[in-house]
């Protein structure tokens, strides 16, 4: 996994997160769904790239 990949799965994961928390907040089942979705999203790219990178090496 390139350096690059990671650090946008985990902005990506650390907006959803932040999304998630606030949708919980201010009671907005809206926001918290897309949080969830976009952290979802995150660890479906980062075991893509892990399985990448298996068959590297």
């Amino acid at each position: 996994m390139g350096l690059d990949d990671k650090i946008k799965n985990t902005a990506e994961d650390l907006t959803g997160k932040g999304k998630e928390a606030t949708g919980k907040a201010t009671d907005n089942d809206r926001l918290e769904a897309e949080g969830k979705n976009d952290q979802a999203k995150s660890d479906v790219k980062q075991a893509g790239e892990k399985v990448k990178d298996a068959f590297k090496h």
